[in-house]
């Protein structure tokens, strides 16, 4: 499925300002999610992680979801556990924007890392975040789910300063 999302200037990047993910922001989420994965979060997860105080900073324009992440403050690192671009907004800077907003939030929250896993044939991803410093840490065999009980690594990245 193609969302149907109209062109967004490079410049309303820096205009559009998050909110923090709420309940009622999960239908479009969860949309979006499914757009975007074949092995999406289910809105249980996304509810979930609201409860548990997770970072969770949404990106809307008008009525139109451009992004969000999650991510999973520990003692002096972060753990991302999802970033996701809308399908009709990726490739327009986007990508970089949400990461650049996590790493700026976690340094003003004096933690040292970030760590992600990020699918081995995700090259897309694992460029963006070398992009930004990330650096791969380790694989986790067998990490990810794919069609027909077969499964898919995960490679570790972490950004540490």
């Amino acid at each position: 499925m193609r969302l149907n999302m109209p062109f967004f200037a490079a410049s309303a990047i820096d205009t559009i300002q998050p909110v923090p993910m709420s309940p009622a922001h999960v239908p479009a989420v969860v949309h979006v999610e499914q757009s975007a994965y074949s092995h999406p979060w289910t809105p249980g997860n996304f509810v979930d992680s609201i409860a548990s105080g997770y970072h969770m900073p949404v990106w809307f324009q008008d009525t139109h979801l451009l992004g969000y992440l999650v991510a999973m403050r520990g003692a002096d690192e972060v753990h991302l556990l999802n970033i996701t671009v809308a399908p009709g907004v990726q490739r327009r800077g986007w990508g970089s924007h949400l990461l650049e907003s996590l790493i700026d939030w976690s340094r003003a929250r004096e933690v040292h890392a970030i760590w992600l896993e990020v699918r081995a044939s995700n090259h897309a991803a694992i460029a963006l975040y070398q992009a930004h410093g990330f650096v791969q840490q380790g694989v986790r065999k067998d990490y990810y789910p794919l069609a027909l009980h077969q499964r898919e690594d995960a490679v570790v990245m972490g950004l540490q300063w």
